[in-house]
C-alpha cells in the first residue's frame, strides 16, 4: 500500500512546456525541504534523468508497454518509498500513445491506473478565451480522468493572464500558476547530449534545474498544488521488489558485473542495477567516456539504451576501453549492449574506430527511427531463451550494416532480422526495460558465474531452425524504413 502524494503533469500536445514545468516543480519543492520524487511515463532515458536531478533520487520510467500495465503501480510505489511527493511527467498530448492503446498507454491512462489528479500544462502564447473551450474538451473527453487544474505557459501580460484566468474560472478548473515567457528560460543542456550532463553532474545541467525551480517557485501557488497531490488516495498495491522479481542465483563469488554509466547514474533504467544486485552480482559503474579500464576482475558487461550516440568521437578515442571490452567478448564473457552501446561495439562508427567486437559499420543519418517492437529471439543469450517473445523500444539515427550478424538476436513483424549473437555478446538496438523482463538478471549473472560454478544458460544457439520461418534474409543490410504518419521512421 503507498498514499504518496502525487501529481501527473501533462499537456494537450508535445511542445507545450510540460518537461520543464515537471522539473521545475521537483526542484521548486525539494528546495523546500521536501522528499519528491520524479518519474517519466514512457521510454525515455533524459527527461527521467533530469527529474532524477532535480528530486535529489534516481529518475524512473512507467512504461505499460515494457513493463505490462500491471506492474506500472508497483513500480511506482518502490520509486516513491519514502517520499513526501510525486511528480509524474507525461509524454506526448494527455491521451496520446505510440501504442495507439490510449486506454492503457497514455499519460491519462497511467494517471487513472495511479488515481492521480492531472496538471495541465497550456501553452497560452496565442490563445485567449478559447483556453476554456480546450480545457472543457479535455476534461469532459475521459469521464475517468481527474483534471486536477493548469499551469499556464507563456502568458504575455497581466491582462492576458486575468482574461484567461476568468475563462477558466467560468468552467471551473483551477488555475496554479500562470508562467510568463521569460519563467521558463531553455535552461537545461540540449537534448542531442542526452543524459551525459546529468550522468556526470555538469554545472550546465544543475544550473538550468535550479533556474526552472526558480521559476515556478515564483510563479506557481505550490502549497495549493501539494495539496491536490495530498488529495490522491491509497493505491491498493504493494510496492515492487527486485529481490522478488529475481531470485538469487547460487554462485560462489559473486560476478562483477560492469554497467556503463558514470559517477551518478547508469545508461540502464534505474531497476537494471538493483535486478543485478538482488541476483547477487556485484554491480561496478564503468564510464565509456571517461574510464580506461574495464573495474578489476570485471566478469560481464552491460550498456544501457542511454548511452547517447552524440557521443561517438568520445567512445572512439578511448582505445584502451576498447580494447578492454574486445578482449572481454573474445574470453566469452556476457556482454549486453544495447541502443548505441551497439554502435559502440561495431568496428566503426562514422568512420571512427569502436571497440571491433561486431562485424559492422555504423553511419549517422538525418531520419529517426522510433517505436516499440514485440520482438522475438533468434538464439539462446543470457538475455533470452531461443523463441522468446519480448517487448523492446527503438529511438536511434545510426544505423549498421550489416544490420545483423550470421546469428540475429531479434524478429519482428515482417522486417529483416536485427542484431548480433556471437559467444556471449548479444548487441541490439531494441532497448528493453528489465522490470519487464527480470529474468535478464539472473540469468546475465548465471551465464557470468566463476568457471567453478557450472552456468545456467548455455552458449548462445546459433541454429534457428526450429524457429517459425521468417520473411527477409538472415542477414542483410538495413532494409529502407518506412515513414509513418507522424513522419517518424519504422524499421
Amino acid at each position: 500500500m503507498t498514499a504518496v502524494p502525487r501529481v501527473v503533469v501533462s499537456a494537450p500536445s508535445s511542445g507545450h512546456g510540460k518537461t520543464a514545468v515537471a522539473v521545475g516543480l521537483l526542484a521548486a519543492l525539494a528546495g523546500r525541504g521536501m522528499r519528491a520524487a520524479g518519474f517519466k511515463i514512457g521510454p525515455d532515458h533524459t527527461d527521467a534523468a533530469y527529474l532524477g536531478l532535480a528530486a535529489g533520487r534516481p529518475g524512473r520510467n512507467l512504461d505499460p508497454r515494457l513493463v505490462g500495465p500491471a506492474r506500472v503501480a508497483p513500480l511506482f510505489a518502490h520509486g516513491a518509498s519514502g517520499a513526501d511527493i510525486a511528480v509524474v511527467e507525461g509524454t506526448m498530448g494527455l491521451f496520446d500513445s505510440l501504442t495507439g492503446r490510449a486506454d492503457s498507454h497514455s499519460t491519462a491512462g497511467v494517471a487513472a491506473t495511479l488515481r492521480a489528479p492531472v496538471i495541465l500544462v497550456v501553452d497560452v502564447g496565442a490563445m485567449g478565451q478559447s483556453v476554456a473551450a480546450l480545457v472543457h474538451g479535455f476534461r469532459a473527453y475521459d469521464e475517468v480522468l481527474w483534471l486536477g487544474g493548469v499551469i499556464l505557459n507563456r502568458v504575455a501580460s497581466d491582462r492576458h493572464e486575468q482574461l484567461l484566468r476568468e475563462a477558466l474560472d467560468d468552467i471551473g478548473v483551477p488555475v496554479f500558476g500562470a508562467l510568463r515567457r521569460r519563467d521558463l528560460p531553455a535552461a537545461l543542456p540540449s537534448r542531442h547530449d542526452g543524459v551525459v550532463p546529468v550522468v556526470h553532474r555538469n554545472v550546465e545541467a544543475a544550473r538550468g534545474v535550479r533556474r526552472l525551480g526558480e521559476g515556478i517557485t515564483g510563479a506557481v501557488d505550490l502549497d495549493r498544488l501539494v495539496a491536490l497531490a495530498r488529495s490522491a488516495p491509497q493505491l491498493g498495491v504493494e510496492p515492487w521488489t527486485a529481490r522478488g522479481e529475481s531470485p538469487a542465483v547460487a554462485v560462489g563469488r559473486r560476478p562483477v558485473v560492469a554497467l556503463a554509466g558514470g559517477p551518478q547514474m547508469s545508461y540502464s533504467y534505474a531497476e537494471t542495477a538493483e535486478l543485478l544486485t538482488a541476483a547477487r552480482a556485484h554491480v561496478v559503474l564503468v564510464d565509456p567516456l571517461r574510464d580506461e579500464h574495464l573495474p578489476e576482475g570485471t566478469d560481464a558487461l552491460v550498456v544501457g539504451g542511454g548511452l547517447p550516440e552524440s557521443y561517438a568521437e568520445e567512445l572512439s578515442a578511448n582505445r584502451r576501453l576498447c580494447t578492454e571490452v574486445a578482449a572481454l567478448a573474445q574470453a566469452g564473457r556476457p556482454v549486453i549492449a544495447e541502443g548505441a552501446g551497439v554502435l559502440w561495439l561495431a568496428r566503426e562508427f562514422d568512420g571512427r574506430p569502436m571497440c571491433g567486437v561486431v562485424e559492422a559499420t555504423g553511419m549517422s543519418t538525418d531520419q529517426i527511427v522510433v517505436g516499440y517492437r514485440e520482438a522475438t529471439a533468434r538464439a539462446s543469450t543470457p538475455v533470452a531463451q531461443l523463441g522468446a517473445r519480448m517487448v523492446g523500444y527503438k529511438q536511434h539515427r545510426g544505423v549498421l550494416n550489416p544490420r545483423a550478424g550470421q546469428t540475429p538476436a531479434w524478429t519482428w513483424g515482417g522486417s529483416t532480422p536485427e542484431g548480433f549473437v556471437w559467444r556471449r555478446v548479444h548487441a541490439s538496438q531494441l532497448m528493453l526495460h528489465w522490470a519487464g523482463a527480470p529474468e535478464i538478471a539472473h540469468r546475465l549473472v548465471a551465464a557470468a558465474a566463476p568457471a567453478e560454478v557450472a552456468p545456467a544458460v548455455p552458449a548462445p544457439v546459433t541454429d534457428t531452425a526450429e524457429l517459425p520461418a521468417q520473411p527477409g534474409p538472415a542477414a542483410a543490410p538495413d532494409a529502407q524504413p518506412s515513414v509513418s504518419p507522424s513522419g517518424e521512421v519504422q524499421s
